[in-house]
């Protein structure tokens, strides 16, 4: 069993013991630290939605009943998405907001990612706080005449679509008129009942449903990646659909399956919409250190300037308003849209995507290699508890002390020359270190990452 505090938040398993998984003790711990410090923050009222996952609804009523036990309103959005949340919060003027969803993690994880009153994660020096106070345990509850409201609203998804539409970049009229055919898998959670409502108020009127009903049952490895896409691949291609749609649990991850049945890619869902951002809007982009080097190609053809920041929403967050950036997000499929809001959000997404396909002209397998060429080999060591991650770290950098390093988060590697890098980190989501390395072809990405994991072995024999 596993509990993980983080800049992500509070993530772990469900059941077994309290301090070693995300229990029912564990989760009225931490959810009032949160209301804690909330109302620290003079907050009265607090956001909540969750994704499809089966312990959900569980998790959702701890959460609610111990924040109404601080004396806090509580507004439960019900079945959601992660930006959803976000943007409720913002619009209910809120204290701050709770998202029950463990992303991309198996259906035996679940977690409490914490927002602040501008519906944006929270700052690793306020997460710190609030892990002090769930450490402190010097928590008072509300008396009987001070317990909090609880109130449902169970139509923000249908206010987000409204938002999405409205947005100055977004042109329904062009994607009504491409006529487009396409297929969606939201792996049985809530983007099976926000994307499929998006595509037919964006004017699509051929939508194949895979996978759509929210009932938590994940079919397959709920990250999108395109080992665990094989079926709407074959579907994609076998039903001759202009493109597949597959997002996360909580909806803040994108990926795209062009109409041949190939993979978009994950990493180029962004390098596609920043495309079609800058080509309307000048100005800087950022990105993790684990994303695709496409992005900086892309921006500095239009004239940008490229930023990296370390990996986590809150850090692209904070260098995106640092460099006043028009787009940025993550690797995974995450966009975030600074004047729609700051989270990573697969509803404005799609829409930007299919408005640029509409616009182009071209079919997503034309528009993928339109773009720079980069394949990223991602790879991953379990942690254990003889395994000195700081240790390895230096003693990497050490090796490649006459390359360009950035020690951001973890290690990065960067060969300007071969225009490839490697990157080293502790996972901020789960009990290991990842290893990604790029180049502009699969197979030297590949040996780049295998020698780097021969380098760890030496290194610990």
């Amino acid at each position: 069993m596993t509990l993980i505090k983080s800049i992500s938040g509070i993530r772990g398993t469900i059941g077994g013991r309290p301090g070693e998984a995300l229990t029912p003790i564990d989760i009225v711990k931490f959810s009032s630290a949160f209301g804690a410090w909330i109302k620290g923050q003079k907050g009265k009222k607090v956001i909540i939605g969750r994704d499809a996952r089966i312990s959900g609804e569980m998790v959702s009523q701890l959460v609610s009943a111990t924040l109404q036990g601080m004396g806090l309103d509580v507004i439960d959005l019900g079945l959601s998405t992660t930006p959803t949340v976000e943007i409720a919060v913002a619009k209910e003027k809120a204290g701050g907001g709770i998202i029950l969803t463990a992303s991309h993690n198996p259906t035996q994880w679940n977690a409490l990612k914490l927002l602040n009153r501008k519906g944006e994660f929270i700052s690793a020096e306020d997460g710190a706080t609030i892990l002090k106070i769930a450490e402190e345990g010097q928590i008072e509850f509300s008396q009987v005449d001070k317990l909090g409201s609880y109130h449902q609203k169970k139509d923000y998804i249908s206010k987000h679509i409204a938002l999405v539409k409205k947005h100055p970049l977004v042109d329904t009229r062009a994607i009504r008129k491409a006529n487009f055919r396409i297929a969606v898998d939201a792996v049985n959670s809530t983007g099976g009942i926000a994307i499929p409502e998006l595509l037919e108020a964006l004017g699509v009127k051929k939508i194949k449903k895979l996978y759509c009903t929210p009932n938590g049952f994940f079919p397959h490895n709920p990250e999108p990646l395109p080992e665990h896409l094989k079926e709407i691949s074959s579907l994609v291609k076998r039903g001759k659909y202009d493109l597949g749609i597959v997002v996360d649990p909580d909806v803040d991850r994108l990926a795209l399956i062009q109409e041949d049945g190939k993979p978009f890619g994950e990493e180029y869902t962004l390098v596609a919409v920043a495309d079609y951002v800058l080509s309307r809007k000048k100005g800087n982009t950022v990105s993790n250190l684990s994303s695709s080097r496409a992005l900086r190609d892309i921006t500095e053809s239009y004239g940008g300037k490229y930023f990296a920041s370390a990996v986590g929403e809150v850090n692209v967050v904070k260098e995106m308003k640092r460099v006043k950036a028009v787009i940025g997000g993550e690797g995974n499929g995450g966009i975030i849209v600074p004047d729609f809001h700051y989270g990573r959000d697969a509803l404005i997404g799609v829409a930007l995507f299919l408005t640029h396909l509409a616009k182009s002209g071209k079919k997503a397998s034309t528009l993928r290699n339109s773009y720079p060429s980069y394949f990223i080999s991602k790879n991953k060591i379990e942690l254990t508890p003889d395994l000195n991650v700081d240790d390895i770290l230096d003693q990497i950098q050490l090796k490649y002390q006459s390359e360009k390093i950035s020690t951001i988060d973890g290690i990065k590697i960067d060969f300007e020359k071969e225009r490839e890098w490697v990157h080293l980190r502790k996972s901020n989501t789960e009990p290991i270190i990842r290893i990604y390395a790029e180049s502009q072809s699969e197979k030297r990405a590949d040996q780049l990452a295998q020698q780097i994991l021969k380098d760890i072995k030496l290194i610990t024999a």
